[in-house]
């Protein structure tokens, strides 16, 4: 193992490995060391990480003046939902690749629009929020955004501002929009892009992360609400654990809301292939108890 250690805990060029002596093909090949990207490996004992990647990619791949962006980026600002073996996202003033494992996107980028973490060159948190509104679609950038505002590195006027003072008008409008649609109280992915997809639908904006009382006394937390219609909405996902939990839970939901609350329960195959109508029904009950409640005001006026 003399002629491997100085690659222990490091990242490297294979062929620069081979040319000094410090492994052979074989080696190279063999259970100790983790391929990245070509010809860059890495020690086997490094965590296979994004962040790995993303630092591989910067070190040897990436031309002067490119940084780490987009979701790659939104992923070293504390976004988790990236995955070990997706793609590495970049951003590059000018032409190059393609490579193998890398997302190139070009496109201008001042020094003053990225930061540095550690060695890594990356888009500073509001041009990755820009980049993200604007590559992505809403819901799926939302995803993205919502956790950025979480962590406070970005909020909604300050991504309002950001995208107003940017010179091209192409995607400011989408970017603003999804600046005012940022909720920090989002709680997973799926809540994320459900929230979106059902405003993109033109059901009224929901709340987050509703805390539901009666007489004072607290009843139970939901997912969405839409408060003065009294109706809820919960994401039977994946984290609300077996299907007997989820039956538990509901039935315990509706239990304490009783007659007051209408709750709809909306699952990931629905979310997937029934939105449309789940959005009519949200609309319609909307309506509905709007209808309500403007009667139930006309009738206490006449009484008085």
């Amino acid at each position: 193992m003399t002629k491997t250690h100085a690659l222990t805990n490091r990242i490297f060029r294979g062929s620069q490995a081979i040319r000094r002596g410090q492994l052979t093909h074989g080696q190279l090949r063999g259970p100790d060391w983790q391929r990245l990207f070509r010809d860059v490996y890495a020690d086997r004992a490094l965590a296979p990480t994004h962040r790995l990647r993303c630092v591989a990619a910067s070190r040897f791949l990436l031309p002067s003046g490119a940084a780490i962006a987009g979701r790659s980026a939104a992923h070293l600002f504390g976004v988790p939902y990236v995955g070990a073996e997706d793609p590495v996202e970049v951003l590059t003033p000018r032409h190059f690749g393609p490579v193998h494992g890398l997302k190139i996107r070009r496109g201008a980028l001042p020094a003053s629009e990225t930061v540095r973490d550690g060695r890594l060159v990356v888009t500073s948190p509001l041009r990755t929020a820009w980049d993200l509104a604007r590559w992505l679609d809403l819901a799926e950038a939302m995803v993205f955004l919502d956790v950025l505002a979480a962590k406070r590195h970005i909020s909604g006027a300050s991504l309002v501002a950001y995208a107003s003072s940017m010179q091209t008008p192409r995607g400011r409008a989408r970017a603003i929009r999804a600046a005012e649609l940022i909720e920090p109280g989002s709680e997973s992915p799926q809540e994320s892009k459900l929230r979106m997809r059902l405003v993109l639908s033109g059901v009224p904006r929901p709340v987050v992360q509703h805390i539901i009382t009666r007489d004072g006394e607290f009843v139970a937390p939901v997912d969405l609400a839409w408060p003065e219609s009294m109706i809820a909405l919960e994401y039977d996902g994946a984290w609300h654990g077996q299907p007997s939990q989820i039956e538990h839970d509901r039935q315990r939901l509706n239990r304490l809301l009783g007659a007051d609350w209408l709750v709809f329960h909306v699952t990931a195959r629905q979310m997937r292939e029934e939105l449309p109508d789940i959005a009519a029904q949200i609309k319609a009950a909307i309506r509905a108890r709007q209808g309500t409640h403007e009667v139930a005001s006309t009738r206490r006026k006449r009484g008085n």
